[in-house]
């Protein structure tokens, strides 16, 4: 979706247009740390989707197999901050990306991917993305690709009941899960962090990365788990910062590191994030995480 963040420090009338959409989002996250990266979706023929065809080229993320729909719009999305945190408002009913038809998934593209990553938000847009969303998942487990899931909850999108069905069946079909604590709070109705990684785990998942805010990170695997305690910046805006973290996240796992030392790689991308406006334009690239790491 198309952004339109207004700044606190701003006169109330200026927004900043930049770019959204949380898998679009962990797509140039992955692809800024060196990870080699496609996108899957449906833009609208309108000057918001050229856009989105520009930023992908220019952060080398391979657009090749993205549709465009002759009559929807590209999404949009507002963000608005307050003293309670950032407020999102969204024109996306309808949008291009609610009607990616699984007829129209490149298969054959998922199966030479060696991570699959999707989210609920993804699911909850339409029925009909939900059966898009099982098809790239079935298309990704018959070629052995791993399957990333960020059970990314919006209850404007669904009712809490039928989203919690949806993202306990999804994180069953999953290799590596993606959740926040406070939305993993109301959708398994457990409270501490441990509890929670052990509901996720049993659901049938290897690895787990809880993404805590400003209480930092819990990674976990079945044998093993480890507290990434929070990286301290001056934070604007926290938009997008759970998506830099799985794009990290998933890049880190990629080039070899092992699930502890791409969490905490991870955790300090989200943080790093978070300085400025936007959920796109402040991800921070790999030279700027390896010099912030080093200094930490």
């Amino acid at each position: 979706m198309i952004e339109f963040n207004r700044p606190r420090s701003g006169d109330g009338r200026t927004w900043l247009q930049g770019f959204g959409g949380d898998t679009s989002n962990a797509a140039i996250a992955a692809a800024r740390q060196g990870a080699s990266v496609g996108y899957l979706t449906s833009l609208g023929e309108d000057w918001m989707g050229e856009a989105f065809l520009a930023l992908w080229r220019a952060e080398s993320v391979d657009a090749t197999c993205v549709c465009r729909h002759p009559t929807a719009p590209t999404g949009v999305y507002f963000v608005t901050h307050g003293e309670s945190g950032h407020r999102f408002d969204f024109l996306r009913k309808g949008s291009a990306a609610s009607l990616l038809d699984r007829r129209d998934l490149a298969v054959d593209y998922i199966a030479g991917a060696r991570i699959l990553h999707l989210s609920a938000i993804s699911q909850a847009i339409s029925p009909l993305a939900l059966q898009t969303c099982e098809a790239a998942i079935d298309a990704a487990r018959r070629a052995g690709v791993r399957v990333s899931y960020d059970t990314n909850l919006r209850l404007r999108l669904w009712d809490l009941d039928e989203a919690q069905r949806t993202i306990d069946a999804t994180a069953g079909r999953c290799d590596i899960l993606l959740p926040s604590l406070d939305e993993s709070r109301q959708l398994t109705r457990l409270e501490q962090p441990d509890a929670i990684v052990d509901h996720y785990l049993g659901r049938g998942p290897s690895l787990v990365a809880l993404k805590m805010g400003g209480d930092g990170a819990l990674i976990a695997t079945r044998d093993r788990r480890m507290k990434i305690a929070p990286h301290r910046v001056e934070a604007v805006d926290a938009t997008g910062a759970g998506d830099a973290f799985d794009g990290a996240f998933l890049a880190r796992l990629l080039a070899g590191d092992d699930p502890f030392v791409a969490g905490r790689y991870a955790n300090v991308t989200a943080a790093l994030k978070t300085r400025d406006y936007g959920a796109v334009a402040p991800i921070p690239r790999a030279a700027e995480v390896l010099a912030e790491l080093a200094r930490a």
